[in-house]
């Protein structure tokens, strides 16, 4: 259940509709918006149903959430929601780029990467420490080296770090170097490991799983949020179908799907969701014009030589090019869509 309170509530009586639904063994979370407090309450339904929420002072109304998933969902929040990392707004409006290798290989190779990532506009250096690879000979990755380099990366360039981590062990660590973590599409599942970024406050951007359905994936993004964690970014990244032209089926009808049923910002992987570097662009312009609030781009200064992922990734020209194309769409669907 939802209880939303008047524009003119008190804070007084915010904190005594709290008070209450606590003493009657329940759960809440609490969001500010704009014009009014809504007040979302977990716990035991017949216990719910018992309090007269609606008879206590400063309660507008009382609304109940059908969906299993309630902090994620519209209903609990109606308005879109912004996640602020460090500064940079994602789900406001503008369209941000995150760019960068699928894997930090070197120092050198980073720093590259991380120049040209800025040159091009992008907001985020994207870059995975950890691997998860499907080959236990493939590479996986340079682990706190690889951090650290991302971290010198931010100091030189400005750009926001955002990395993937793959285990609850790794958490702490990983958090202490990025400005956003990445739960990556074999963790969308892993709950512990949600539990864990959820309770580190950090922003999360989450994944969709290779088979998950849009209603398993907002499920997962559930138990971030309700560790208190609002900060909380979809990823869609291409879900395994039988085509086998492409890496996976790119569903840009989640980008609709989900702003209809989750408060929460979206942004589309191409270069995973197609796997050819040749679909990026063509994807990205489409996801931009779905709606999209941002991208996840793979760039590497020679994709030929790259550890990870080389047929989808960017190389420098292309990554220009692509990043003029999809800013002069964003500007021209910003100023006719009103």
């Amino acid at each position: 259940m939802v209880i939303v309170m008047n524009p003119n509530a008190t804070g007084d009586q915010i904190k005594k509709v709290i008070v209450r639904v606590h003493n009657a063994g329940l759960r809440t979370h609490v969001v500010e918006g704009e014009s009014r407090t809504i007040i979302g309450i977990i716990g035991d339904k017949k216990a719910i149903m018992a309090l007269p929420i609606e008879a206590l002072e400063g309660v507008e109304k009382a609304v109940t959430i059908s969906s299993s998933y309630k902090l994620v969902s519209r209903d609990f929040k109606p308005t879109p929601s912004v996640v602020d990392v460090d500064g940079v707004k994602i789900g406001n409006g503008s369209l941000i780029v995150m760019g960068g290798p699928c894997a930090v290989e070197s120092r050198d190779q980073l720093m590259e990467a991380a120049q040209i990532v800025k040159a091009g506009g992008a907001q985020f250096l994207r870059g995975g420490a950890y691997k998860p690879r499907t080959s236990p000979y493939a590479f996986q990755g340079l682990e706190e080296e690889g951090l650290s380099y991302l971290a010198e990366a931010r100091a030189a360039t400005g750009l926001k770090i955002v990395t993937e981590v793959t285990e609850v062990a790794a958490v702490e660590l990983v958090a202490s170097y990025a400005d956003m973590l990445q739960i990556g599409a074999r963790n969308m599942q892993n709950f512990h490991l949600l539990k864990a970024v959820g309770r580190t406050g950090k922003p999360v951007l989450l994944k969709r799983g290779l088979s998950a359905t849009i209603d398993e994936w907002l499920h997962a993004a559930e138990y971030i949020v309700n560790e208190g964690n609002y900060n909380v970014v979809l990823c869609e990244r291409g879900i395994r179908t039988y085509e086998e032209y492409t890496r996976n089926t790119l569903d840009l009808s989640a980008v609709g799907a989900l702003k209809h049923l989750s408060h929460l910002p979206v942004i589309v992987d191409p270069s995973h969701g197609t796997g050819k570097w040749h679909l990026v662009r063509p994807m990205s312009m489409a996801a931009v014009a779905a709606g999209a609030d941002g991208l996840m781009i793979e760039v590497h200064p020679n994709p030929a030589e790259a550890l990870s992922d080389g047929p989808q990734s960017l190389n420098p020209g292309n990554y220009m090019a692509l990043m003029h194309d999809v800013q002069r769409l964003a500007e021209f669907l910003k100023n006719e869509v009103r």
